[in-house]
């Protein structure tokens, strides 16, 4: 089975970082468990790992349910599966 793949789409912007996360130099990496159906699109996110900030943990929820993905394939056949998606927040130091 190939895994799926979120680099192939331009479509997929980094997740928003919020105003008040940034003001108050609020940083982390999120770890989202990630539902992508045959047809690439997000059935499915749920929160793996905190940042430690839910300001943080909810902007990477919000921004992964729009992503798109190729989807995994067994063979030649699209499928869906379960993939742990990592979203990173850092300020310019």
């Amino acid at each position: 089975m190939t895994p799926p793949r979120s680099d192939a789409s331009a479509l997929n912007q980094p997740a928003a970082y919020p105003p008040l996360s940034r003001r108050l130099r609020e940083e982390g990496r999120v770890l989202l468990d990630v539902h992508i159906l045959a047809d690439g699109s997000v059935g499915e996110v749920r929160l793996r790992q905190s940042s430690g900030f839910d300001r943080l943990d909810e902007a990477a929820l919000q921004a992964v349910r729009n992503w798109r993905y190729l989807p995994a394939r067994r063979g030649d056949e699209p499928v869906a599966t379960w993939y742990v998606q990592p979203v990173a927040f850092a300020l310019n130091r």
